[in-house]
């Protein structure tokens, strides 16, 4: 009986590894570095045109007074941003923890951050909904379906957008004299989807092994347990047949 379960058990695993309903797709994943124009000559103002479906975007003032202020804005899609963000450690900070938003990333058109070096990054999220690895998983019907989904999350996390870039101090800007912006987007586009497959056989030996597992810790261990009991009733019973009877 024991093996028959194991064998129709089995048999499901392996069934569900073959016949997946996921499909895997691929997109570009592509940093791209834009050409900023400046507003005024000699104030700290840049801007520049993006059209695209972005995770990250990133900010690097160069040379800007040190104690200044660096403002990013969106004017017409909001983005998040965290001190966190871009920050080196065991684990990349993204903003997203699970299917929620972590407290410290705010959403909003505009942010700030503190000039504090020669170089100061800043790093937001745009999209928290495209795979920020180029590589995520969709659940369809077909192959198909599966394709006309990841093409439409693409198309609604596609952004039209123009960024102004400030550096300024007590309100005012500063003059752009010898500092210099770079602006890029981490973009993503449509590359290629299959079918979610893994290794039947491996799976199918792993559900064996965890039922057989399960088998033993359930049957197994209670029969030892049982046998090693009536082993020591029998040697009781012995010990006590050959013991001498009372003196009278």
């Amino acid at each position: 009986m024991g093996l028959v379960l194991i064998l129709v058990l089995s048999y499901a695993v392996y069934s569900a590894t073959v016949d997946s309903e996921y499909y895997r797709y691929e997109t570009s994943n592509a940093s791209t570095e834009y050409q900023v124009t400046i507003q005024e000559e000699n104030e700290s103002t840049w801007y520049v045109a993006t059209d695209s479906a972005p995770t990250w975007v990133n900010i690097t003032a160069i040379n800007a007074p040190s104690g200044s202020t660096l403002t990013v804005t969106s004017t017409s899609y909001t983005w998040f941003y965290s001190p966190l963000l871009g920050q080196e450690g065991d684990s990349v900070f993204n903003c997203k923890e699970f299917d929620e938003i972590s407290d410290s990333c705010v959403e909003g058109y505009e942010h700030q951050t503190e000039i504090t070096g020669e170089e100061t990054l800043m790093t937001g999220r745009v999209s928290l909904n495209l795979p920020i690895e180029g590589v995520g998983y969709e659940r369809a019907n077909d192959l198909q379906d599966a394709e006309s989904k990841v093409i439409e999350l693409i198309d609604e996390e596609t952004v039209s957008t123009s960024w102004i870039i400030s550096i300024t101090n007590d309100g005012e800007s500063v003059s752009s004299e010898g500092i210099s912006i770079e602006f890029t987007l981490t973009e993503h586009e449509f590359v290629e989807i299959s079918e979610f497959q893994i290794d039947p056989v491996q799976e199918t030996l792993y559900g064996i092994a965890t039922l057989v597992g399960c088998f033993f810790l359930l049957i197994a261990v209670p029969m030892m347990v049982y046998f090693a009991g009536v082993a020591k009733a029998r040697i009781d019973e012995e010990n006590r047949l050959e013991a001498p009877p009372p003196q009278e």
